[in-house]
């Protein structure tokens, strides 16, 4: 991995590739925390915040792809009017465009919700996506264990010893 050797050697620090409750849990909590920011070079920025908190990262970055072309709009309005709400502030009709026109004039009327909402969004699924991974990661562990004690009083009873 010569190619690698330019970023140093973080790239490979353990949690970064392999997966423990740790590394999955905040991989989901980065990764759909930034799925909700509206910025440019969402994967790059996954990427950077998953080797800064040692998380797992091409989870990480894999999960930034919930908000794609065809899930942006719906999940950046859904933001927006939930920014609306927290700062009661009226719902305005948007036409969202990728445009020089649309971002001076019309961003400019609602980017406090659009912002806020997007923070909270992203705050709000960012964390659920942690304790659920967490307590998942947490049951499946309780759950092996519980099978190999099991295991091992069965084999003490059939054992003539």
């Amino acid at each position: 991995m010569k190619a690698l050797g330019v970023l140093g050697d973080w790239v490979y620090a353990s949690n970064l590739w392999h997966l423990n409750r740790y590394s999955a849990s905040m991989a989901f909590f980065v990764g759909l925390f930034i799925a909700f920011m509206p910025i440019p070079g969402q994967t790059v920025v996954a990427a950077m915040l998953a080797v800064l908190v040692r998380c797992n990262l091409p989870l990480a970055v894999t999960l930034v792809f919930i908000t794609n072309p065809l899930t942006m709009a719906p999940i950046f309005f859904m933001a927006y009017e939930i920014g609306a709400l927290i700062i009661d502030v009226p719902v305005k009709e948007v036409q969202m465009a990728l445009s020089f026109h649309w971002l001076t004039n019309s961003l400019a009327a609602i980017w406090k919700p659009f912002l806020l909402g997007c923070l909270l969004c992203g705050l709000f699924f960012g964390s659920v996506g942690y304790f659920v991974i967490s307590l998942m990661w947490r049951w499946h562990v309780v759950r092996q264990w519980q099978a190999r004690k099991r295991t091992r009083e069965a084999r003490k009873l059939n054992d003539p010893d």
